[in-house]
């Protein structure tokens, strides 16, 4: 496995530099205690002798490649915040989260147990927003609540390396996923110009990026993963030039490209766009024609 190094924190690089389903997971080490960050499923694999010594394990967020390599640290408490916890306590309190139903939430469920290697832990501790873990000898690790992408999704802030982990904040070119049940695309646009306030030495990314050197590089791929939403936005009020209904919008794809083999692609864009219509509705850019059949305004 590939290591990088930031002073007292180490990037445990995924395979394919932890591009979905693998990640890039976080080790921390202080002078009384070592914590990992999303153990992926890389690390999930690693031989006995090659897993890290830990004394607890941080999720930024309870979905099932953050948690894949868990299982690995059964002798240890595992943390996330408060409004994710209940996904890490019972299998069904994950599925809830996705909100997945009918054959699409079977499958998964069977995807998250036996490729995931989801473990329940009802034991499970919640973190809040401003919690500070102090591992011993100036190293400490805050807890900043990021939510849209889940209700806890959340960031941590590594002292004194400077380092902010970024979770599924992933700055790919996929841009923002805010596509499940517990997923808010306006929290996540909150979120989003909040971030971008925040300044590091380094940010890292549980996928596809791994580590950015400063905040110049990071505001530059910020700002590109979300202009996302806007283009999925834009693309939407094209297609919506004339009426189509919710289940039209999710089968033509703005999120998923109509290609991409993805089993659960049809709930993620309902969620998704629906959003999307929502909001434009509210701001008298589209017009409900009849039940359940949207059309774009026409402009002045």
């Amino acid at each position: 496995m590939e290591r990088r190094s930031l002073g007292r924190s180490t990037v445990l690089v995924g395979e394919r530099s932890g591009k979905y389903p693998q990640g890039n997971s976080l080790l921390v080490e202080g002078r009384e205690e070592t914590v990992i960050v999303d153990p992926s499923l890389t690390v999930g694999a690693l031989p006995e002798g090659e897993l890290p010594r830990v004394d607890r394990v941080l999720n930024s967020h309870c979905h099932e490649d953050h948690l894949a390599g868990n299982h690995r640290f059964m002798d240890v408490p595992w943390h996330l915040h408060a409004l994710d916890v209940p996904g890490i306590r019972s299998l069904a309190g994950l599925m809830e989260i996705y909100g997945y139903a009918g054959p699409v939430g079977d499958d998964f469920k069977s995807v998250v147990v036996e490729q995931f290697h989801f473990t329940p832990r009802a034991d499970a501790l919640a973190y809040a927003d401003g919690n500070v873990f102090d591992l011993g000898g100036g190293v400490r690790v805050r807890v900043i609540h990021a939510p849209g992408h889940t209700r806890g999704h959340s960031l941590f802030h590594v002292e004194p390396d400077d380092v902010l982990y970024l979770g599924d904040i992933d700055l790919s070119s996929f841009g923002p996923y805010y596509g499940d049940a517990w997923s808010s695309l306006e929290d996540f646009e909150r979120t989003l110009a909040a971030v971008r306030a925040i300044d590091a030495r380094w940010y890292a990314t549980f996928h596809h990026i791994g580590v950015l050197d400063g905040p110049v590089a990071f505001r530059a791929r910020l700002d590109r993963f979300a202009a996302v939403i806007t283009d999925r936005e834009t693309r939407l009020l094209a297609y919506l030039a004339t009426p189509h209904t919710l289940e039209d919008v999710a089968a033509h794809r703005f999120v998923y490209r109509p290609t991409d083999p993805v089993s659960f692609a049809e709930p993620v864009e309902r969620r998704s766009m629906g959003q999307h219509i929502e909001r434009l509705l509210r701001d008298g850019r589209v017009r409900e024609v009849e039940c359940g059949l949207y059309v774009a305004a026409l402009t002045p």
